[in-house]
């Protein structure tokens, strides 16, 4: 495909997403995947699972991460400039607009009705991503532990009311899996190395 048709096709995909798309990064990823995955093939399904885990990682808005890697991973420095530059726009406009006349804005009845219904789209969206993120993650016995226990981590602190950051859980998995990925290293080269290359 050609280049600058690519990157156009990227531009006009990211802000589409920027546009249509309530509640944040969570609500935008099903988006994403159907835009970047299933529609363009522009990148993987485990690709795509690790750009997400990466952009959640990193400081900023989950959103603006994800086009900034996605598009350096199609356009290089012009594809993340111009993908990153789209997922914004519609955003930063409509709050502009917004802002001109923001107290007669909210003081609308229908605006009111409105927003609560997004509302429920938007669990929806998260919930939808969250499930469909959950189906291509491994079925080995290290991923159902990890899992489980971050989510009877997440319970408790929900609880409780525990302030603890979600950053630190999503750092833990990260050394776990690096720590078994290691250990796993190790027992394989001590196989190669006692059993003449058998694994």
């Amino acid at each position: 495909m050609n280049k600058s048709r690519q990157l156009r096709q990227l531009f006009m995909a990211m802000l589409k997403i920027g546009l249509f798309t309530f509640g944040g990064g969570y609500s935008m990823l099903p988006l994403f995947e159907r835009e970047f995955v299933e529609k363009r093939h522009w990148i993987g399904q485990d690709e795509f699972l690790d750009i997400t885990a990466i952009a959640e990682s990193t400081p900023g808005p989950l959103a603006v991460n994800f086009a900034t890697y996605a598009g350096f991973r199609i356009g290089k420095t012009a594809g993340a400039t111009l993908a990153t530059f789209a997922v914004c726009l519609p955003s930063f406009v409509i709050v502009y607009l917004i802002s001109l006349f923001f107290d007669a804005f909210l003081s609308l009845k229908l605006v009111s009705c409105a927003f609560r219904g997004i509302q429920v789209c938007v669990v929806y969206l998260i919930l939808s991503a969250g499930v469909r993120m959950l189906r291509q993650t491994g079925r080995d016995l290290f991923s159902v532990l990890l899992l489980s226990a971050v989510l009877v981590c997440s319970v408790l602190t929900s609880l409780f009311a525990v302030r603890f950051s979600s950053v630190l859980l999503i750092l833990a998995a990260g050394a776990a899996a690096l720590g078994l990925s290691m250990i796993r290293g190790a027992i394989r080269k001590n196989r190669e190395k006692n059993g003449g290359g058998s694994v």
